[in-house]
């Protein structure tokens, strides 16, 4: 398709990769699909699905009006269906096909909203020999199905008897589709989607037990492995908790309502999740910005949070996901101490190892930038460095390597993360006077730069102070030839309702929090500076802000500690600290 060189990327990775239109019509059709989908035809549904997704009925009035807003784009029809037109974005056509837009159209409640509904629906049967194969990916298939069967009663009427026929005729040939097709679903999320398809058809429709037992126990499986022990998910993005829940708890309601066992699956991953949705929400309510969370659904956030049973404490250190959580007094921290998921797994992974973020109370600090909303696209690839998140970096590039390269053509926004090779992370509480002690450690420089990371952050037990040290060697590694590992940065990004100010010693800056604390940070470093940021992740869109920068040269140093500390204090002292720079060399120094 014209005019969208990454919808075309796509369209023809997809072409190759399916054969086509004209070979996808031939699986629907073919004895492969009948065999290994055991249901029969759909003739009746029994159940529709609870939608938990909030909706917005003004949707409907868009689309009598003549437009049509997916993923932040705003498309006018005129006289013709979304299915006949340009698509303004590639994530715009994704929404479309996978119809979770539905429920926008129920929530309207109207005689006019069914009969979009219905239109839209039985538009997309017509012309589905015509469709891309974007609309045949097999997540969005799953997205698909179980959008059609959550808002079934949009489209069904009984007093229809072609069209009812017509839309279980659908119904069932996507899910021959997925049954022949769910295999070669993306690994993670979109594998696990489609197998909840499957089994929310086999429980909503007629005379599916079959469908039910055949694909339980896959279900099941994939589900214990991409839930970890500790609750999080393989692709340790946050915000894949929250989207997979708001699938997982009608999936378990379905069982139900079919007199039927939920597996003890389902309902221990569900039971894991839900302390780790704790473990990552900071003191204002937010969710944590690591590995391409984005802005926090508060009220997608809410409804999963309703079903939790139990409300207590989160765990401190989530070792599988790869996460520690450290909380004194009102002080509360989280870290990324886990190295990047396997790339088959997302391409929303973030060089982010050793960044951390930080709230007192109900006030946000320091943050990551996040991951855009769908409409500011252009600003993926830059979320996803090590330059967006607080952490040190070297010659402001990333610890771990974005690969743009491979057979087929990627978006660059797209691109694999590899690395760090060796991340190292531990957590301790048995430091001296009660400090907590967050570790971790790095090569993901050594390649490049012939330099190794290491950061060790101290929390008093009252919260009331912060001392941390990051230290960069060379010591028994071997630099590249010719490459000389020169400018570092320690970035402090703070939240936009942060105010802070440099101060005259060039040493230092207070923080003022929107709850009226003061914060002061001061640092060893060449140079501490006050800089513009950017937080991404927020439903607005970009949000200026502004970051704390350290900065300086290792020169031919063989090592440079630079230690910070961060103090509340209601007072111009200078932090006292858990570290003692005095007890470090000059930074500037060289040891031979």
């Amino acid at each position: 398709m014209a005019g969208d060189p990454a919808f075309e990327r796509e369209a023809n990775a997809q072409e190759v990769k399916l054969g086509g239109p004209s070979a996808l019509r031939r699986l629907m059709l073919s004895g492969l699909a009948a065999v290994s989908y055991p249901g029969s035809q759909a003739e009746q549904l029994l159940l529709a699905p609870q939608e938990l997704r909030t909706a917005d009925p003004s949707f409907a009035t868009e689309i009598y009006n003549g437009h049509f807003g997916l993923a932040g784009k705003l498309a006018d029809l005129g006289a013709k269906s979304p299915f006949e037109i340009e698509p303004p974005s590639l994530n715009w056509a994704r929404e479309l096909y996978g119809f979770s837009w539905l429920r926008h159209l129920r929530a309207a409640d109207s005689e006019l909203s069914r009969e979009q509904a219905k239109t839209l629906v039985h538009d997309f049967i017509r012309m589905r020999r015509q469709l891309p194969p974007l609309a045949w990916q097999p997540e969005i298939v799953a997205r698909r199905v179980i959008s059609w069967l959550s808002n079934s009663v949009l489209v069904l009427a009984v007093d229809e008897p072609a069209a009812y026929e017509s839309f279980l005729k659908e119904l069932t040939g996507e899910l021959r589709y997925l049954s022949a097709g769910y295999r070669d679903a993306p690994d993670g999320v979109p594998r696990l989607l489609a197998l909840m398809a499957l089994l929310y058809g086999g429980l909503c429709i007629a005379d599916q037990n079959a469908v039910v037992d055949r694909y339980t126990k896959p279900f099941c499986r994939e589900l214990d492995r991409q839930i970890l022990p500790d609750g999080g998910h393989i692709s340790r993005n946050p915000e894949a908790l929250i989207e997979l829940l708001l699938d997982l708890l009608p999936l378990r309601q379905c069982f139900v309502a079919r007199d039927r066992t939920p597996p003890k699956e389902l309902t221990d991953a569900v039971d894991r999740i839900m302390p780790m949705l704790r473990f990552f929400r900071l003191g204002d309510g937010s969710m944590a910005r690591f590995n391409g969370a984005g802005p926090t659904p508060t009220d997608a956030l809410a409804t999963v949070r309703a079903y939790d049973d139990i409300e207590g404490a989160p765990v401190r250190s989530a070792a599988n996901s790869g996460y520690v959580r450290v909380e004194a007094g009102s002080t509360l921290i989280l870290c990324d101490l886990g190295p990047p998921p396997a790339t088959s797994l997302t391409r929303e992974a973030h060089a982010g190892f050793l960044s951390f973020e930080m709230s007192s109370g109900d006030a946000p600090i320091i943050i990551n930038c996040g991951a855009p909303t769908p409409e500011f696209e252009e600003w993926r690839l830059y979320s996803r460095t090590t330059p967006a998140h607080s952490t040190l970096s070297l010659e402001d590039d990333s610890l771990a390597e974005f690969d743009t390269k491979g057979e087929e053509a990627e978006p660059e926004a797209d691109a694999t993360l590899s690395g760090p090779l060796n991340p190292q992370g531990a957590f301790s509480d048995q430091g001296e006077g009660g400090n907590l002690r967050i570790k971790g450690s790095h090569d993901g420089y050594v390649e490049r730069y012939g330099v190794s990371h290491a950061r060790q952050i101290l929390i008093s037990p009252d919260g009331n102070l912060i001392s941390s040290e990051d230290k960069l060697s060379t010591r028994g590694l071997r630099s590249p030839e010719g490459l000389i590992a020169g400018a570092y940065a320690v970035r402090f990004h703070l939240h936009p309702s942060v105010k802070a100010q440099a101060m005259g010693d060039g040493m230092s800056a207070v923080l003022v929090l929107r709850n009226g604390e003061t914060w002061r940070l001061t640092a060893n470093a060449e140079e501490l500076s006050i800089a513009e940021s950017v937080l991404l992740a927020d439903p607005r869109g970009p949000q200026v802000t502004s970051q704390i920068v350290l900065s300086g040269m290792m020169g031919e140093a063989r090592e440079v500690r630079i230690v910070w500390n961060l103090e509340k204090t209601g007072d111009e002292a200078a932090p006292h600290g858990l570290i003692d720079p005095n007890d470090t060399p000059d930074i500037r120094s060289s040891d031979s």
